[in-house]
């Protein structure tokens, strides 16, 4: 499958990450706001993500600490932490693998998008799916769009609506339906698709009683195999 091609492949590579979460007010204007920048690199084959920024300003040393922490764990890792990392990137990786069973894909058209053709799907969920995994219950409380490029069946953009609020996280939260998830993709010169921007724009009833409107945003930049010559996790 070419979209799980693309989700490996995007393992053997560094990039930076920004990512700006903003709280929104009943007018839809930004009532705070956390911005963070980092630096996503491979130590020993794993992910590491390395905070350069946090909002305009260089990490606190208190920051630095955790991150100097967090890298000498890693470094240690145990054959027993090593295989609940494998077995929580194969759940990852099942997500998959589980959206194309949990929907119906139907071609409703065809567009240019970023100078690129690509098939436009619609995307349903299937009656009577049901799921173990941990997304299963939200693939049937969504629907979207799906623009596949056609030259080589990359994902160039989703967008999905929530139709049904459901539960999340940790919390006593429901994301309330008509919240929206956009995520666009870049394909790299050999021909990986790897994201660009994810934005979640979100409402959700925390306990119940207080109403929180959120506008996350994510952009990914500077892509590089890493044995084209890798960040480096400095001290």
């Amino acid at each position: 499958m070419v979209a799980e091609h693309n989700w490996l492949a995007r393992d053997e590579y560094v990039y930076m990450e920004r990512d700006e979460d903003r709280r929104l007010d009943p007018l839809g204007q930004v009532k705070s706001e956390n911005v963070e920048v980092t630096r996503m690199t491979l130590v020993n084959g794993i992910r590491f993500e390395q905070l350069i920024e946090h909002n305009g300003q260089l990490p606190s040393a208190e920051e630095q600490t955790k991150r100097d922490q967090d890298l000498e764990k890693l470094k240690r890792e145990t054959p027993e932490e090593r295989a609940a990392r494998l077995r929580k990137n194969e759940e990852n990786r099942s997500f998959l693998r589980d959206l194309l069973e949990a929907f119906d894909f139907h071609l409703i058209g065809e567009e240019t998008v970023a100078g690129r053709s690509a098939y436009v799907l619609e995307a349903t969920p299937h009656p009577g799916y049901h799921s173990n995994g941990k997304y299963g219950k939200l693939f049937s409380r969504v629907k979207g769009k799906l623009w596949v490029d056609k030259q080589d069946s990359g994902w160039v953009k989703v967008d999905g609506e929530v139709t049904q609020a459901f539960s999340m996280g940790l919390f006593v939260a429901r994301v309330q339906r008509g919240s929206h998830i956009i995520l666009e993709q870049t394909r790299l010169a050999d021909a990986v698709w790897v994201p660009q921007r994810l934005e979640v724009r979100a409402s959700a009833r925390i306990l119940f009683l207080k109403n929180l409107d959120l506008d996350r945003i994510l952009t990914y930049s500077d892509y590089r195999r890493a044995t084209d010559g890798p960040y480096t996790v400095s001290r």
